[in-house]
């Protein structure tokens, strides 16, 4: 299968309205299984369709057709979701056995999870919600610098922020964050409208506030704000102490009498490791890095790489970060990052490697709910993958590998408190949602300086007013969908110990789970992969614990 082969057919809302009277006219003369069956192969061809169409718009978020597709697509999204909201309760009154028998009880929970999320009444919210996500995606692609005589995006100043030169530094972050406070106005702007948005939705589906109904979507199925709450306290108490001390080691050993923010990417007194090679060379180079992984990943890997799955290089007008989509209809799923010449560009592709493989091990499972789990359970296979690259990452680093493996470990500590303050953040917007957006630069601020005490912005006066949260697209685009990658990290650093001491045990059990897809809840794919809960007392501290003592030798 080659990518520029794959085919979809544009959905109507005509065509939509006759699928679905064929599929009820099925199910009247009781032929529930292939009512399922047709219903199954519309669900993954319209995925397909609407996977192919946001991506083309992240590739070139000026192009002007790719633009009016993807506000098409945002159209008819909520005419998708009330025709597939209308099918599901069918199906939930009829006898639960029909269902489970041909996908299993997990299966039912989900649609009866998924009915509470929608409703005609907020449809045209639900049109306005995806607009205003996709202008936030094309402001920040709209950022242009000219820095040390390069044109270059907010993701071709990353290697400026990690240079030796302090200097350099200050100035590359001096540059973001000059963006972010020249468009600061209209940022909040779009923020306070997706805010107040989403209140409005959960109101007409009978919510006190949004939390409820984002909790509903992201499918959280066993597990809610309290238990959150007190992950984020856990992380508070055996991570931040830490990481503190680590910043401090930091500061010593790059010779500063003060660490500011512009100073913290920078781990490695020696300069960060970078990879060996360009683009092309890297992308060659993973060959022989996992081939080394594993024979089920090679050869995934060259499948993806010889068939055009993977866009890396990044470009102007193309969207930031980095993302996982899938063609269901035909089974592979596609890579999206902007590699930018630093270690992040092997971070990134291992990552989503990760979420790639685990959606082409589980793409024969019978549902097409089951092909991607909850966030964070996906995050667990990428954030995994990371881990188990480090004993053959030699490829891609060189005389530098045990420095990145060293790097990358520090840097998953460090994360965990951002994670767990981006996620406070949100619960304190959403249970407040006529707060200004004054008021919600100063919950930031609040925040940011109980779980990461160290940050000193100096005389960044934008993010030190509490604008940092600004620059996570996640926030905009994908509420509550955060904490997802701390307890996933928790997770990742189980199979990491595990992994030194039986690595081809420990592989195969992530091939296992990566299988699994989304067919349980987080909890039960967490024990099927014999790993302990990160709400389990205790399984945080263990980890970070042992990481501390990896990083002590």
């Amino acid at each position: 299968m080659k990518f520029d082969e794959i085919e979809a057919v544009k959905p109507t809302r005509e065509s939509l309205a006759e699928a679905y009277a064929v599929l009820n006219g099925l199910l009247d003369r009781g032929a529930v299984t292939e009512a399922l069956a047709e219903w199954e192969g519309l669900r993954r061809a319209t995925s397909t369709w609407s996977s192919l169409t946001h991506l083309r718009f992240s590739q070139d978020t000026s192009n002007a057709e790719y633009k009016a597709e993807r506000e098409y697509a945002d159209a008819l999204g909520p005419v998708i979701s009330d025709h597939e909201t209308s099918w599901k309760n069918r199906l939930l009154a009829l006898d639960p056995a029909l269902m489970e028998g041909q996908y299993g009880r997990h299966a039912v929970d989900i649609w009866r999870n998924d009915v509470t999320t929608f409703s005609p009444a907020i449809a045209a919210d639900l049109e306005e919600e995806s607009k205003l996500e996709a202008d936030y995606t094309a402001l920040l692609a709209s950022a242009i610098f000219v820095f040390n005589g390069e044109t270059v995006n907010l993701a071709g100043l990353t290697p400026y922020g990690e240079s030796l030169d302090r200097e350099i530094r200050h100035q590359s972050a001096a540059a973001r964050w000059g963006f972010f406070s020249e468009h600061g106005a209209e940022l909040d702007n779009i923020y306070d409208k997706l805010v107040k948005l989403r209140h409005k939705m959960a109101r007409a589906l009978g919510d006190e506030n949004f939390t409820a109904l984002g909790y509903r979507r992201m499918g959280r199925l066993d597990y809610g704000p309290a238990q959150v709450a007190t992950y984020r306290a856990e992380v508070l108490k055996h991570v931040t102490p830490l990481v503190a001390k680590l910043i401090e080691q930091r500061r010593v050993a790059n010779g500063l009498d003060t660490l500011y923010a512009w100073d913290e990417a920078l781990v490695d007194p020696q300069g960060n490791p970078k990879p060996q090679g360009d683009h092309d060379q890297l992308v060659a180079r993973a060959n022989e890095m996992f081939d080394a992984m594993d024979p089920r990943l090679a050869a995934f890997y060259r499948q993806m790489n010889e068939g055009g799955f993977m866009d890396l290089k990044n470009r102007p007008a193309k969207a930031g970060g980095g993302f996982c989509t899938s063609f269901p209809a035909v089974g592979m799923p596609y890579i999206f990052a902007n590699f930018n010449g630093t270690h992040h560009d092997v971070d990134v592709f291992t990552h989503e490697m990760g979420h790639a493989f685990q959606n082409y091990q589980s793409r024969n499972q019978p549902s097409l709910d089951y092909l991607w789990p909850t966030s964070e359970s996906a995050e667990i296979h990428s954030m995994s993958l990371e881990f188990l690259a480090y004993p053959h990452i030699a490829p891609m680093f060189g005389k530098q590998t045990a420095r990145y493996q060293r790097m990358h470990l520090i840097g998953a500590l460090e994360f965990l408190p951002y994670g767990v303050c981006v996620d406070h953040f949100q619960h304190e917007v959403y249970a407040n949602p006529e707060a200004s957006p004054a008021d919600r630069h100063a919950m930031w601020r609040k925040l940011e300086s109980t779980y990461l005490p160290w940050r000193n912005w100096g005389d960044l006066d934008y993010p030190a007013m509490g604008g940092r949260w600004q620059a996570q697209l996640h926030i905009y685009r994908a509420p509550f969908y955060y904490i997802d990658y701390t307890l996933a990290q928790c997770c990742a650093l189980q199979f990491w110990v595990k992994s030194q001491q039986d690595y081809k045990g420990s592989f195969d059990t992530y091939v296992e789970l990566c299988g699994l897809g989304g067919s349980a809840p987080f909890g039960k794919l967490v024990a099927a992969a014999k790993l302990k809960s990160p709400f389990e007392p205790g399984a945080l501290q263990a980890v970070v614990k042992t990481a501390e003592a990896a990083l002590a030798v």
